[in-house]
């Protein structure tokens, strides 16, 4: 081994074994105490996939699963979407863009919990007062609902990270080379089809990207749960995290909640290499 290996090895050891001891050595031992009656203190009795086989007639959970999967799919959309549109608005040859960029990526710079109480008034307090003013049903009684639940939790997400998906976008699009794009100008190409022509298969790497950030975003969101529903009402808009988080903490069955925890972790690596996967095909494609 040479100097320069040894080197390498030796700033990689502390991280590594950081990775090791705190990630790797509790995911070992989570996995084996599903297979027991784990309390969080110590595990008496060996109960091979029973508490598997239980979360399959478990109602809240699978509840919990469709209702993530709905927010999920919903928020990816929408987020990728509009941050694609900002990304597009920003890098136009507008004088204030750079100050565009700093206020659509604040909100992503806001803690979770905060964002959730912030949001939590505004539906509660802010569209209650405006539907009583203008006499509109619809916003008055937000979050006592499941379905206004959901959308509150939607916009609330799609609020915070559309900002931080318009960074990636934004890296791509710069790097997109202007020569194509004043040689399609001048064959009149207009500005969609120079847009979806050119630019769009030349950021694809980005929607591979974005999307597993977003993906696995929206799948493990807790926090923003918490604070603007608290997966009421009746824990209808309870989402997996939270559902695994009761459980463990609130039913204090620990091995059980562990068994949620290894499906969700499983569910959530084959969806993300899955959309990786796809759209590394897809990237060659265009």
């Amino acid at each position: 081994m040479n100097n320069k290996n040894l080197s390498f090895w030796l700033f990689l050891l502390p991280a590594l074994f950081a990775l090791i001891v705190v990630v790797f050595f509790p995911f070992l031992y989570g996995f084996y105490y599903t297979f027991t009656d784990w309390n969080g203190l110590r595990a008496t009795t060996f109960l091979g996939l029973d508490n598997y086989f239980a979360i399959f007639s478990d109602q809240r959970f699978i509840d919990s699963l469709v209702f993530t999967i709905k927010f999920a799919i919903t928020s990816i959309v929408i987020v990728n979407a509009l941050g694609l549109g900002l990304a597009v608005l920003v890098t136009q040859k507008i004088k204030i863009s750079n100050g565009l960029r700093t206020i659509f990526f604040m909100p992503n710079l806001i803690g979770g919990l905060i964002l959730g109480f912030i949001w939590q008034f505004i539906f509660i307090s802010g569209f209650d007062a405006v539907g009583k003013l203008l006499d509109i049903n619809f916003l008055q009684g937000w979050l006592s609902t499941s379905e206004t639940g959901f959308w509150g939790l939607v916009i609330l997400n799609v609020w915070q990270y559309a900002g931080y998906i318009m960074i990636i976008y934004i890296s791509y699009l710069q790097g997109v080379p202007q020569e194509l794009l004043e040689a399609a100008e001048i064959d009149g190409a207009s500005i969609f089809q120079r847009f979806w022509r050119i630019k769009f298969p030349l950021v694809a790497p980005a929607f591979t990207v974005s999307l597993f950030l977003t993906l696995s975003n929206a799948f493990k969101l807790y926090d923003q749960n918490l604070a603007l529903t608290n997966g009421g009402p009746y824990g209808s808009t309870e989402m997996l995290a939270m559902e695994i988080y009761n459980t463990a903490f609130s039913r204090f069955d620990m091995a059980y909640a562990q068994s949620k925890a290894v499906i969700f972790f499983i569910l959530v690596a084959v969806v993300a290499l899955t959309q990786v996967y796809v759209n590394k095909k897809r990237e060659v494609e265009l």
